[in-house]
């Protein structure tokens, strides 16, 4: 639009000093293109977001320089058509359309001065040009307006989306958390209550035994400490920290006194990812806790298989055992967070029980294919 106002400009002038050569107006008029011209300049100065004061002061200085010009020359009328979108960018939309509507009379009294004879087109022609550049700059704003309300609908559900993401990677820790906490040092510190309570029984009639369940208390809390550094660290289970893997993890789990742990691996081990691990082997600990506090066993079986596409572990005792199928599978911490581990990892948690008959509880969890 710029372009085209500079270009009529020019044209403008340039038909007037071709029809007038040597009128005594030719300095006026050029002084008034060239005052025209600066003017024009001055509006991306100005700027839209000026005071609006300010934008209506430099587009009523540009129509009063353009009138003069027109009563002065009237080839200089078509340079309308580029103001006829200033004013419906500056103005209110009524004050514009009677802008609009004036700058048009202009141009049909510059024509018809032009014209040797009377035409219906030069009286018909200008009104229809100023009409479609008026719907066509009313268009152009819809849609600007629609794109701006798109744009904000977007930003706002992008925001609502990350804070919705924030929230649940919130919740997905905190429950990661509870998870650590109740399989760690929750089950340390249960570890450590029952020795110190047997320790504190057996003080005086058996002492060489109370002071094994001491010893014994004090390494689950030197455990219990690294895990603790652990959740502060954010670090792997420090049972997988030497290096030497998930089996040997699982083969130095206890269940505490009177308890016999087996471990027995099947197939041929297969690298790990390392919250897959993390996640079997506090299985582990959270199912020997329930069999040191729950299940009254003697032995229990801990069995890792490598399945080619699954890796499962499963966690036998001969305990009281439980009626599986009428359990409350709310009650406790345990059950639910070992769920959970397994579910994340996309694998199944299943638990076969009987009142008398022990427990078994077995996770599978699939690997990703290698090859």
């Amino acid at each position: 639009m710029h372009t085209a106002f500079f270009l009529l400009l020019g044209a403008s002038v340039a038909r007037f000093l071709l029809r007038h050569p040597g009128e005594p107006r030719t300095p006026w008029v050029i002084s008034l293109g060239i005052a025209l011209a600066l003017l024009y300049v001055l509006g991306p100065a100005v700027g839209a977001t000026a005071p609006t004061l300010r934008r209506r002061l430099w587009l009523g200085l540009v129509v009063a320089t353009w009138v003069v010009l027109v009563v002065l020359a009237p080839s200089f009328a078509w340079c309308a058509v580029p103001l006829f979108f200033t004013a419906l960018r500056t103005l209110p939309p009524r004050a514009a359309v009677v802008l609009v509507a004036v700058l048009t009379v202009f141009v049909v009294a510059a024509q018809m001065k032009l014209s040797t004879a009377f035409d219906p087109n030069l009286l018909l022609a200008p009104p229809a040009i100023a009409a479609l550049a008026t719907a066509v700059f009313v268009h152009m704003e819809r849609q600007a307006r629609a794109q701006r309300a798109l744009i904000d609908d977007l930003i706002r559900t992008r925001r609502e989306l990350a804070a919705t993401e924030r929230r649940e990677g919130t919740l997905a820790e905190r429950q990661r958390l509870s998870m650590e906490i109740h399989d760690t040092l929750a089950q340390h510190l249960s570890s450590q209550q029952m020795l110190l309570q047997a320790a504190d029984r057996l003080w005086d009639g058996d002492p060489a035994t109370a002071r094994a369940h001491v010893r014994t208390a004090n390494g689950i809390a030197a455990r219990g400490l690294a895990e603790a550094r652990r959740l502060v660290h954010d670090l792997a289970p420090p049972e997988l920290d030497n290096g030497a893997g998930l089996a040997e993890a699982l083969r130095a789990l206890d269940a505490g006194p009177g308890v016999e742990v087996r471990f027995h691996l099947e197939g041929v081990p297969a690298p790990l990812p390392d919250r897959t691990e993390s996640a079997l082997l506090r299985i582990a600990q959270g199912a020997l806790a329930n069999v040191r506090e729950h299940a009254h066993a003697h032995t229990a079986a801990l069995t890792l298989s490598f399945l080619g596409d699954q890796v499962v572990l499963d966690i036998a005792d001969d305990g009281a055992g439980f009626a599986a199928a009428t359990s409350d599978p709310g009650r406790g911490h345990g059950l639910p967070a070992m769920r959970a581990r397994v579910r994340q990892l996309g694998g199944t948690l299943t638990i076969e029980s009987a009142p008398g008959e022990g427990t078994v509880l077995s996770a599978s969890i699939p690997l990703e294919p290698t090859g």
